[in-house]
């Protein structure tokens, strides 16, 4: 997975190409920028398979973003396409100065830098900035000319003093160019997918003015899904690079077939269990789960356990020990020493980051023709599975204080979809509200006791009527991967002192008493007692964003102790 991808010169991990610069972001490689094209476009093979994530995603196989060891790149196109010479402050597009393969101004000869402000909507469209219409805001445009350049007209880099000027003698400087009603009187969205073929959308939308290299040009909608048995075994994994033809073969013909195209020999798997694989896997595909949630098929698999009996195993779950201390609250522990994710780029939105309470339409797509897969990864790593007890949350649960505070972030959750007049995906109740906070915690804690840096920590929530866990785990590209840190942590002495040394720091932060007393924090008023200074984590780290968080429910407040779910522990 650390395979790079040049682009135009420069380099990315084709894991980035999946979380950082896929589809419709913008890439700066030197002094240029360009932007990644649609996947219809992309010269792959898609060989990665995931069986339950391409049922959910409706799509028959996953590719990874090709790498220069592959003999293939990413095509990109030139983004944006507004772009000024420091040497005489020409302001223009690409083509008045140069052609495609030089980046050069044709007149002083200085190297072009692209253009610092695009435009966008919240429907994933991006075009250039149009410095025409602001500069000739105040009036139409007058005289014959129009070469436009620009200016820092002070010492600072501020957007008052950089100034657009036209040759007509109309000028202004972009001050208030990044207030969100700054471009309504002055243009409506153009409706531009420049990493599309397809022609301009119509929208209505009111675009607002954005550095090319923040943030909120780009957020990716990642899917994920871990490898569970029968999948993640070894004659299932065998079968994935044949799986496009053997879904097809009858079963008259099947035995042929595979000693045919010599899987027996490739796989090294007999016959007779390759037959019976490919009869499962045909079953499973027509059925898949009975429509069983992703997430509650792998609940499922963790807590029923798997052992080690083959080194070609994807997913291994042992049961551990619950610390005596702790076996009121906490119902289960596995240790999941092996372990296959799947993340799959699906789409992507602009401006906002992506939320439930999205309408489609804010869903950027990663193509014009559906090609039938769609980019991802593969991860391995190692983690640790929690599960809280039934019997002590069933008796929290009925507390009137704990759902009053459940329902404030409820509330506030469904008010985010009427928003958009949708109706919200899911009840936030007390429970996921416990879980996520406690596992915030815990990779807080973790971070400090097994020396991976929080941001290699990631959670897993599986929260339901029946079901209240969560698994932390490593799943990284990098370095920061399996190495055995996170499952030590399971053993009893060491999970004892992780859960009271978390809860502890939960207890207090120094933004108290403001923090726990809050009744509202975070993004559209989800978080309660929950800040940078006491539970909130790395983005990536989060499933949520970050939202839906509350220390109270976890450890009490300071006039109502009997929120905790712990108790006087």
């Amino acid at each position: 997975m650390n395979s790079r991808n040049p682009i135009k010169g420069g380099e990315i991990r084709r894991s980035q190409l999946i979380t950082t610069y896929g589809v419709g972001a913008i890439v700066a490689v030197g002094d240029e920028s360009f932007m990644v094209v649609g996947i219809d476009r992309w010269d792959v093979a898609p060989d990665l398979h995931e069986p339950r994530l391409e049922s959910a995603l409706r799509v028959t196989a996953f590719a990874l973003p090709p790498a220069t060891d592959d003999g293939a790149d990413i095509p990109v196109i030139r983004f944006p396409t507004w772009v000024w010479c420091p040497g005489c402050d020409r302001l223009a597009e690409h083509r008045f100065f140069a052609n495609v393969d030089r980046n050069r101004c044709n007149i002083c000869d200085q190297s072009l830098v692209p253009s610092r402000f695009v435009m966008a909507c919240a429907h994933g469209h991006i075009d250039d900035f149009p410095y025409f219409l602001w500069v000739h805001r105040g009036g139409p445009p007058t005289g014959e000319s129009h070469a436009m350049r620009i200016r820092a007209a002070g010492a600072s880099a501020a957007l008052r003093d950089i100034e657009v000027s036209c040759a007509c003698g109309k000028s202004a400087t972009m001050d208030g160019a990044f207030g969100r009603d700054a471009l309504r009187h002055m243009t409506r969205c153009t409706g531009r997918r420049p990493w599309l073929a397809d022609k301009a959308e119509a929208c209505d939308e009111t675009p607002r003015a954005l550095q090319r290299g923040a943030s909120n040009v780009w957020f990716p909608i990642l899917r994920s899904a871990l490898s569970i048995p029968p999948w993640s075994e070894g004659v299932f994994q065998a079968l994935n690079r044949f799986w496009p033809v053997l879904r097809s073969v009858p079963e008259s013909a099947l035995r042929d077939t595979l000693e045919g195209a010599k899987v027996v020999q490739l796989s090294g798997y007999g016959l007779d269990d390759l037959v019976t694989a490919v009869g499962d896997r045909k079953r499973r595909e027509a059925d898949p789960d009975a429509g069983v949630p992703l997430r509650e098929a792998e609940h499922e698999a963790l807590i029923r356990g798997r052992p080690e009996f083959s080194t070609k195993q994807e997913f291994v779950s042992l049961i551990a020990t619950v610390p005596s201390r702790w076996s009121e609250y906490v119902g289960a522990v596995r240790v999941v020493s092996r372990l296959r994710e799947v993340r799959v780029l699906e789409a992507f939105s602009r401006v906002t980051p992506p939320s439930p309470a999205d309408p489609p339409e804010r869903r950027a797509p990663l193509y014009s023709a559906a090609p039938g897969w769609l980019p991802g990864m593969e991860v391995i790593g190692e983690g640790v599975f929690l599960a809280l007890s039934q019997d002590r949350l069933t008796e929290w649960e009925r507390s009137p204080a704990v759902q009053k505070r459940g329902r404030r972030i409820d509330e506030h959750y469904a008010a985010r979809f009427a928003r958009n007049k949708l109706k919200p995906d899911r009840s936030i109740t007390p429970r996921f509200l416990l879980v996520h906070t406690l596992a915030h915690l815990l990779i807080g804690q973790w971070s400090l006791d097994s020396g991976y840096p929080a941001a290699s920590l990631r959670e897993r929530l599986y929260v339901s009527p029946t079901m209240a866990a969560f698994m932390i785990y490593t799943a990284t590209s990098d370095s920061a991967g399996s190495l055995g840190g996170i499952v030590a942590q399971a053993a009893p002495e060491r999970l004892e002192l992780a859960l009271t040394d978390a809860l502890d720091r939960g207890e207090w932060c120094s933004a108290d008493p403001l923090c726990v007393e809050s009744s509202a924090q975070g993004v559209d008023a989800l978080n309660l007692a929950a800040c940078h200074a006491c539970v909130l984590l790395p983005e990536v780290s989060c499933e949520e964003m970050n939202v839906l968080l509350d220390r109270g429910l976890v450890v009490g407040t300071l006039d109502n102790a009997v929120l905790s779910f712990f108790g006087r522990y």
